[in-house]
């Protein structure tokens, strides 16, 4: 296959115009709030210089989900996306403006730091099921696994972009310029969504208020055994496997032991560079199924491991580009997976419960991971991640085989 071919069917989701702002808006907004998450960690080690401390604030931001994600997810099917997003991403850049006048005017502080954390967790309860759903008002079902995808790819570019800034202005400005970008760039989301055309948007139905609307979400995904397997899966890696934002600083900081931002940031930034190599080979390849992400998962196992086992600094940087590729496999597959086999009533919910899964499992995970380290050293944490992986592994294997005759059903009451 020649290059224009490969190109064309890789990036065909930004043939569709409302989807091309959406992204280059978002690659804006995703690079500032990787500036913010690593301005944040290295704040939190500044202040205290605890990995438990660090682990609670990262914690914090995914506790609203953890407790009520279903219920963003119910939000998110009862009204229109573009509505959900102009809020959410306007209060967000509020807050990280609140963020960086905090750092300014010396009023950095554990408690406060926590509040913001849990703010910030409030508004993602509804902001991520909007999001992930709302791609394919755009899209459609056919390009939709490739928009997920590119979708990662925008994620991770992000990863790789606002990092190595992050770190450049935290050795020359100080924190709280990272946390003004942010702010700033949520600009560029916010005008995306003006600019979007409605008329282009896939008619989507909504669901009208009414009680056990949470539950019959939950009902839904528990009577389709392959959306139910791939949800449990991503809950335990992402419980266990996802706390990088723990794990690297740490890494960094302890083992391998750096006195300066960007040394995590150059972490970070590897992994983001692994991330977008591994979207785009997924958004060409496009078709997610269980035997892939069964594969993938055991493939998360191994780079993790071998990440812990790096003896230097540069070894594991550089083991950290195929480990983010192979990471962001996993990801886009299970959320292209879960989008493409759930009716339009209940994509909100089945997203919130994949966010719950993925983000939610995150209080649980980083206070963890954080104890973990804390008697032990980050290696050990990232081990523990990919011993879960690899048990995680074998279980969508096993399940692919005994599902591979079995179709997904989609019962007449949630039609």
């Amino acid at each position: 296959m020649n290059a224009r071919a490969y190109s064309s069917k890789t990036f065909a989701a930004l043939g569709v115009r409302n989807f091309r702002l959406y992204f280059f808006g978002q690659l804006v907004s995703v690079s500032g709030t990787w500036m913010q998450s690593v301005a944040l960690g290295w704040l939190v080690l500044q202040t205290t210089g605890s990995s438990v401390d660090l682990g609670y604030v990262v914690a914090l931001q995914f506790v609203p989900m953890l407790v009520a994600g279903p219920y963003g997810g119910v939000v998110a099917d009862r009204r229109h996306k573009r509505q959900i997003l102009y809020v959410t991403q306007s209060v967000s850049g509020l807050l990280a403006l609140a963020l960086g006048l905090a750092v300014t005017w010396h009023q950095v502080s554990m408690p406060l730091l926590y509040v913001m954390a849990g703010l910030l967790g409030l508004v993602n309860l509804f902001d991520n099921p909007a999001r992930q759903s709302f791609v394919q008002e755009m899209v459609g079902p056919e390009l939709i696994a490739n928009a997920v995808s590119l979708n990662s790819v925008l994620m991770n570019a992000g990863r790789l972009i606002g990092p190595g800034i992050a770190a450049g202005f935290i050795a020359v400005f100080g924190s709280a310029v990272c946390f003004y970008a942010n702010a700033a760039s949520y600009v560029a989301v916010l005008l995306a969504l003006v600019l979007m055309r409605s008329a282009d948007f896939l008619p989507m139905r909504t669901v009208s208020r009414e009680r056990g609307q949470v539950r019959l979400g939950l009902a839904y995904v528990n009577s389709q055994p392959r959306l139910r397997e791939v949800i449990v899966a991503v809950a335990a890696v992402g419980t266990f496997a996802y706390n990088f934002t723990v794990t690297l600083p740490l890494l960094a900081r302890t083992t391998f032991h750096a006195h300066s931002a960007s040394d995590y940031g150059v972490l970070m930034a590897a992994m983001g560079l692994g991330a977008i190599l591994g979207g785009l080979v997924m958004a060409y390849r496009a078709r997610p199924t269980t035997p892939l992400l069964a594969g993938l998962t055991l493939a998360f196992a191994v780079g993790l491991t071998l990440v812990g086992a790096m003896p230097s600094f540069t070894l594991a940087a550089l083991v950290l580009i195929p480990t983010g590729a192979i990471s962001i496999a996993f990801v886009s597959t299970a959320n292209s997976f879960l989008q493409t086999n759930s009716t339009q009533e209940m994509r909100g919910r089945v997203m919130s419960l994949y966010a719950l899964a993925f983000l939610g499992t995150t209080p649980i995970g980083a206070p963890l991971v954080g104890l973990v380290v804390h008697y032990s050293n980050p290696r050990v944490g990232i081990w523990m991640g990919a011993a879960v992986a690899l048990v995680t592994g074998l279980f969508l294997a096993r399940t692919a085989m005994v599902n591979r005759e079995v179709p997904l059903r989609a019962s007449a009451a949630y039609q």
